[in-house]
């Protein structure tokens, strides 16, 4: 394996038994490219590979050859061979030889057919296993609007809750999170239930650096904590691409993989799978370098994709306006780069924000993990309503009246089973 990684002992017998070589070699050279930086990859991630590759393994032979034999025809007809496609080495060449072939529609399709077959197995052992999750989606006190023009896109999908705002707005988000003012100084839901021990299960990622910091076990993700590293990568991306310095797409790959995070740059560091999430996220992600929203949804979303977290707490800020020529896509600071005062845009954040509450959602929404288990809560910070997507037991659905926040915080402690 690469960089001396290790697989499981699971994996690594399927593999020592010949199971990837019995496979179309299309798909099998794929997922053991993906298994190469196994140190870096989620538990869930792990996880997926195993159930898959044990799931064929233990299957009736005849019905995995009728499973894969239309991809295997398609790759016969595509030329498909040893000497153009190596077993056990997926690489850029692989991936230009898929696109250029005129069966590629053909090939996708195929193997879009095996996971329709696939999928709901390995999704009906997750469900099987569910239990209750929770997602706080938190907007800035500072938009433009009030509760009214609030998650217009998925508020028919959910109940607005009438709230008891504290006066004094600082306390809003404490009480919400932790049951407690800010004097009181109370974990959160998230830290109290990454005190459970299970790694990766609870997130907070924010453009700001107010939630949960410090809180073991909690993945703490802010784009302003990570600036030092933001600042370097726009730096050094920038030298690579005005130097020209790489070839072509294999080897401004290669040289993205070293740009890792330093010790002095941010608490991931000391994680290698965070670190190089940190490294992907902010080199893969269209604007997330520059944006503080862009960063939050994208963190996010890949943090559902690859983590599958029990429980997050996602909290946007008030981005900037993008100002005109500012190189934003050539990895360029627009405060040192750009003369013109840099401006908050309240009302450009409200129109993200709609669209990203949307993507969010329906992100969590498409694995089997949350769905039918998981309560959505969308907060605007200071307002005196939120709006609850969740299943009919969710305690917050049956308030009568406007809920206290430390209250909401119970609903979400009883759901969690804290």
């Amino acid at each position: 394996m690469a960089g001396g990684s290790k697989l499981s002992s699971t994996l690594q017998a399927l593999i020592d038994k010949g199971l990837f070589d019995r496979l179309p070699a299309t798909f099998s050279t794929f997922f053991f490219e993906q298994m190469q930086d196994w140190d870096t990859l989620f538990p869930a991630e792990r996880n997926y590979h195993e159930r898959l590759f044990t799931l064929l393994d233990r299957s009736d032979p005849a019905m995995v050859e009728r499973l894969f034999e239309p991809l295997c025809r398609i790759e016969q007809t595509m030329g498909v061979n040893e000497k153009n496609w190596p077993r056990r080495h997926f690489t850029l060449d692989q991936v230009d030889f898929l696109n250029r072939s005129p069966r590629y529609p053909e090939w996708r399709k195929a193997v879009a057919d095996i996971f329709a077959r696939l999928d709901p197995l390995l999704e009906d052992e997750i469900t099987r296993a569910g239990h209750s999750r929770l997602v706080v989606v938190i907007a800035p006190a500072e938009l433009p609007v009030g509760p009214d023009r609030m998650w217009l896109r998925i508020r028919q999908h959910g109940k607005r809750v009438p709230l008891e705002a504290p006066e004094d707005v600082a306390d809003y988000l404490p009480l919400l999170l932790t049951g407690a003012s800010r004097k009181g100084a109370a974990g959160s839901i998230a830290a109290k239930y990454a005190a459970k021990g299970d790694a990766y299960d609870a997130w907070a990622v924010e453009a700001n650096a107010s939630l949960v910091g410090g809180a073991e076990h909690v993945v703490a993700l802010s784009y302003e904590r990570l600036r030092d590293y933001r600042a370097r990568l726009m730096s050094e991306v920038r030298h690579i691409v005005e130097t020209q310095e790489v070839r072509g797409p294999r080897q401004l790959s290669a040289k993205l993989k070293d740009l890792k995070i330093r010790a002095s740059e941010g608490d991931v560091s000391r994680d290698l799978v965070l670190a190089e999430f940190a490294r992907a996220i902010l080199l893969s992600g269209n604007g997330t370098l520059l944006v503080n929203n862009t960063f939050v949804e994208w963190s996010t979303v890949q943090a559902v994709r690859r983590a599958r977290p029990s429980v997050a707490i996602v909290s946007f800020g008030i981005r900037n306006k993008i100002k005109p020529f500012s190189s934003l896509l050539i990895y360029a600071d627009q405060d040192t780069t750009n003369p013109i005062p840099t401006q908050m845009d309240t009302l450009g954040t409200y129109v993200d924000l709609e669209i990203f509450y949307q993507y969010i959602w329906q992100e969590f929404e498409k694995y089997a993990e949350y769905r039918r288990n998981t309560a959505y809560l969308f907060v605007g910070e200071g307002m005196d309503e939120l709006l609850a997507i969740a299943p009919p037991d969710f305690p917050l659905l049956a308030a009568t009246k406007p809920a206290k926040l430390e209250e909401v915080f119970a609903s979400m402690k009883d759901w969690m089973n804290l």
